[in-house]
């Protein structure tokens, strides 16, 4: 008689259980991570964006009409990409005090709809 070579049912079974338990634990601390990650990217552009309008306002005296100025004349190679949203063209653009919309870019603010992991919509960041 020759013996048949293989994993029995029960043997599978353990190992499909003992997968899934790593599994259920491993994905959400990297749900978490990632968002962690792309609040800190957030975070970061909203910085390099603010002092570059900053830059900007130093050297001519005034605001840039859009973020794509800032492109144009150089301050920026590209207009970053909000990583909530993955899209550049969700910025907010703040105008100065007094001025209405559109005229020129004194703030940036996120697009993304929701809250960061402390509870501060995006919005506000």
């Amino acid at each position: 008689m020759r013996k048949a070579t293989g994993f029995t049912l029960i043997e599978l079974l353990v190992v499909m259980a003992v997968l899934a338990l790593l599994t259920t634990l491993a994905v959400p601390r990297y749900v978490e991570h990632v968002d962690r990650a792309r609040e800190r990217v957030l975070k970061q552009n909203l910085i390099t964006l603010r002092e570059t309008i900053d830059k900007f306002y130093a050297d001519r005296a005034r605001y840039p009409a859009n973020l794509q100025e800032l492109v144009t004349q150089r301050y920026l190679r590209e207009v970053p990409t909000d990583p909530v949203t993955e899209r550049f063209d969700t910025w907010q653009q703040l105008p100065p005090p007094g001025q209405s919309a559109g005229q020129a870019v004194f703030d940036v603010r996120s697009g993304a709809p929701g809250a960061g992991r402390d509870g501060v919509p995006y919005a506000q960041w």
